[in-house]
């Protein structure tokens, strides 16, 4: 990774061109870069990604210009959004159509808080939400409560009224606490499918969930979602045991969607919904963003600065 000039963006008739105050590494971003599984590497390219250099999901800033038939927006607008699988967002200008995953930033967070919010929470909610049904008292486990997406789920899924168990480890058992989660399980001390507890919806953000013992763990018709569901044996597991039991194995692709973005921009200035930032770094240093996203030990958030960073 390397830190270019290119051109600046113009946009189209129909597209808003936004300065970039702030962007995030993901863990999506990192699995991108590395190309490492077959469907990342057929439709971005191999050995390396040839449909678009620039990597960065999620993003917040203000409109820079406008396209002549552009309606909702206008310039000097403060905006958060999801850049989709064209990515393009670790950069300083994205030209994004107006009607895609685009909103007014929430006015209670900062341009580095909102741009953690498009992918993660985004995610969950087309898990939770409309791949899981989730419903008010059910019981619901999020293995990986600590990263993006799993902090998201925690603050849906009790938003939505479940009774949530966190997985996450040692570190940050707190964490998960405070946004939430009614009891939380460090998984580097017990095995949540040996003690017998059953769940409503298993939601593993990580894709590293033991796939049998979490199928043990459902009740009789519980729904097991898996974010990270792109290799061959996991989903032919997970088609069969749909076929043949009441259980469910889903997974899929979360499409980011404005209205979704409305949704939670709701939820955050009412207070149910927060991002937590474990690190910004500066553009410049993006690829050091990506070595400490990969280590595996982030707790939430790895934020990426750009241009004017004295904005709110």
């Amino acid at each position: 990774m390397q830190l270019q000039e290119v051109e600046k963006p113009t946009p189209k008739a129909n597209e808003i061109l936004i300065k970039i105050y702030a962007t995030t590494v993901t863990s999506a971003d990192r699995r991108i870069r590395k190309a490492d599984s077959f469907p990342v590497r057929f439709f971005y390219g191999f050995p390396r990604p040839k449909k678009n250099t620039i990597l960065g999901s999620e993003l917040a800033g203000e409109i820079e210009a406008v396209g002549k038939n552009v309606k909702q927006f206008k310039v000097g607008d403060p905006v958060f959004a999801g850049a989709g699988i064209g990515l393009g967002a670790n950069a300083e200008y994205i030209c994004l159509p107006e009607t895609g995953a685009v909103a007014i930033k929430p006015t209670n967070m900062t341009y580095e808080e909102a741009a953690a919010i498009p992918f993660g929470a985004t995610t969950s909610l087309f898990f939770l939400r409309d791949k899981g049904k989730i419903q008010r008292g059910q019981e619901v486990l999020i293995y990986g409560a600590s990263g993006a997406l799993g902090m998201a789920a925690v603050q849906l899924a009790k938003f939505f009224g479940a009774q949530v168990t966190g997985v996450c480890r040692t570190a940050k058992l707190d964490l998960v606490k405070s946004l939430g989660a009614d009891s939380v399980i460090d998984y580097t001390q017990e095995d949540f499918t040996q003690n017998g507890k059953t769940y409503d919806i298993i939601f593993d953000t990580s894709g590293k969930s033991p796939f049998a013992g979490c199928l043990k763990s459902l009740k009789p018709d519980g729904r097991y979602l898996r974010a990270v569901h792109i290799n061959l044996l996991p989903i032919l597991r997970g088609l069969w045991t749909s076929m043949t039991s009441r259980k469910q194995v889903m997974g899929g692709v979360a499409i980011e969607r404005q209205e979704d973005l409305l949704f939670l921009k709701e939820l955050i200035e009412a207070g149910k919904i927060r991002s937590v930032i474990d690190r910004c770094y500066p553009l410049e240093q993006t690829a050091e963003a990506h070595r400490y996203v990969e280590q595996g030990g982030k707790k939430g958030n790895v934020v990426i600065t750009v241009g004017q960073q004295n904005k709110g």
